[in-house]
């Protein structure tokens, strides 16, 4: 195997190990957020203990989702991929990482006392990395244009 081929396998390793890592926090982070929402006011030491677990996880996957960035982008200019597929790709990366920004958006809003939406909204909320991993994980192995 060319030096060359091999550095590109270890990338695509690592950057693939990071991207799992952060949908582990993208969608466990809004599962803590149904559970936020369901606590009732007078379970105080549930809701810190439901804030504390948010937070660090939040704080654990951020440098993880940013990492797994660097390392696409390493991918894309490094080794030369291209194609249209990259391009469509590349927006739902940038879709993902505004729900990441939202979610500590949303985590910020919990914290302050100020949340006013319904477990149900966050259920729903919960589903779209689900359905943005089906088209990315599409998009990378079918590379359909």
């Amino acid at each position: 195997m060319e030096r060359k081929e091999a550095a590109v396998l270890i990338v695509k390793v690592l950057h693939l190990w990071l991207v799992v890592s952060w949908f582990a926090g993208l969608f466990y982070l809004p599962r803590i957020f149904v559970n936020l929402a369901m606590v009732q006011a007078a379970s105080v030491a549930e809701r810190d203990r439901l804030l504390l677990m948010a937070g660090k996880l939040y704080r654990f996957m951020t440098p993880i989702g940013l990492l797994a960035v660097i390392f696409g982008l390493w991918l894309w200019f490094g080794f030369g991929f291209s194609g249209g597929w990259l391009h469509v790709k590349t927006t739902l990366v940038v879709v993902l990482l505004a729900y990441h920004a939202y979610c500590g958006r949303i985590l910020r809003t919990f914290q302050a006392g100020r949340n006013v939406r319904s477990h149900i909204w966050f259920r729903w909320f919960n589903e779209m990395p689900v359905l943005l991993l089906l088209a990315v994980t599409y998009l990378a192995v079918v590379k359909p244009f």
